[in-house]
């Protein structure tokens, strides 16, 4: 019997999590072609960017896809350099994409088409919504908001981009490319609770499927459920220095948990906008010899520093996936986050503490007091960490997602 021939849109789609990748989204469109490949004939369609990594992933893994690269003239580049600017670009290079997919079609049969990245609610499908063959959209986030209590947090210049963001996601949801693609979607995939809310309307469309996995060679060799005995406590953080992330929270929570005297350590890995005033506020709180910032880390390295720390702490107000989140799970490490969006999808009580996102003063003391929870069980870090790594095993390895994809495409061309 003939495989099924899939045209796959991933704008982003990377095998490596590099800064100028969008890391969690190429990573996603990375392992979804490369699922999908397992499965079917697969045509993707991406931008140049990712020629060579993707080529040369696939070549690794003994995988064939037929990759077309969509690229803009350079012209439209500064675009990419503002915040408003890139969904400009996406929009072009979505057009663009739609050409090729009508030309594709029209040359050869396609049995369905897939909408990977950007994987949110609101960018529309230009091919979903006009290529008259089958399609499936998603998985999707991006209807979670940062909480209004925590607005103030992001300080003017970060709260008037949020008020932007927000505006620009109404304005795309209002068009009639997006109506047009959610009514012809035969399957739309969404990742975290929000965003199944905000679609809602279309019934019994929607499956539940992460944006967020991880593969069994990136396992740990063995499952640590602490980290090396010692004399002092380990809390990491790692992703983008962002106001969102939510980090001045947490350094204020980690000093209110670290002043009652024990020996403490809290490591923040990434790079990004935030970083200066995140620096000012360790200062401030003179906590330069407790707190160690460390520019962005390539995966493998970073999954060595997930298995030396004891708790992972991830206060962001509003993240549709949170890879990082997994990754530590998979690392047996607890994780604490906020009770929203994608890791409050990823973790349950028995594996990581969600803490309400509430007024600013309330979320530090509920971060606080769950470190400080964690930093007086080791037991409880431990069962908890076995806990994380068996829900990572039974339900995030990328092949088992790869198998839960294969049967929403048996249901939705049945």
């Amino acid at each position: 019997m003939s495989r099924l021939r899939v045209l796959v849109s991933a704008y982003a789609c990377h095998p490596l999590a590099t800064e100028e990748s969008y890391p969690g989204e190429a990573i996603l469109g990375w392992n979804i072609v490369r699922q999908l490949c397992r499965f079917y004939d697969v045509t993707v369609l991406t931008r140049s960017y990712n020629r060579d990594a993707l080529e040369r992933g696939l070549k690794e893994r003994g995988l064939e896809a037929d990759c077309r690269y969509v690229s803009l003239p350079r012209a439209f580049s500064p675009l990419l350099k503002h915040y408003l600017g890139f969904s400009l670009y996406y929009l072009f290079w979505q057009i663009k994409a739609f050409r090729l997919a009508r030309r594709l079609v029209r040359e050869s049969r396609f049995d369905v088409f897939h909408q990977v990245t950007f994987a949110n609610d609101w960018m529309p499908s230009f091919i979903g919504a006009y290529v008259r063959i089958p399609f499936i959209w998603g998985p999707l986030g991006g209807a979670h908001r940062t909480p209004p209590a925590l607005l103030p947090e992001l300080g003017t210049r970060f709260r008037r981009k949020e008020r932007i963001r927000e505006c620009l996601k109404d304005l795309w949801r209002a068009t009639p490319f997006r109506r047009r693609g959610l009514k012809r979607a035969a399957a739309i995939l969404v990742c975290n609770r929000e965003t199944e809310a905000a679609l809602a309307a279309v019934g019994p469309k929607l499956r539940f499927f992460p944006v967020n996995g991880i593969n069994a060679e990136e396992l740990p060799a063995a499952p640590a459920t602490g980290a090396k005995p010692g004399p002092g406590f380990r809390v990491l953080f790692a992703g983008r220095l962002d106001p969102i992330k939510g980090l001045k929270l947490g350094v204020r929570a980690f000093a209110k948990f670290s002043s009652s005297g024990l020996r403490a350590e809290f490591d923040i890995i990434g790079s990004g906008e935030a970083e200066a005033e995140v620096r000012g506020l360790i200062r401030s709180l003179g906590l330069e010899a407790r707190i160690t910032l460390i520019p962005w880390l390539s995966r493998d390295v970073l999954m060595s520093r997930l298995m030396t720390c004891d708790v992972f702490l991830f206060p962001s107000f509003r993240d549709g996936g949170g890879a990082v989140v997994v990754e530590a799970m998979a690392c047996a490490k607890p994780v604490i986050c906020l009770d929203t969006g994608g890791p409050a999808f990823h973790v349950q009580d028995s594996w990581g503490i969600k803490v309400p996102p509430g007024e600013p003063a309330a979320v530090v003391d509920g971060l606080a007091a769950a470190l400080a929870r964690l930093a007086g069980d080791r037991g409880l870090r431990e069962s908890m960490g076995r806990a994380g790594r068996e829900r990572v095993l039974s339900y995030y390895l990328w092949d088992k997602l790869g198998d839960r994809l294969a049967a929403i495409y048996g249901e939705v061309l049945s």
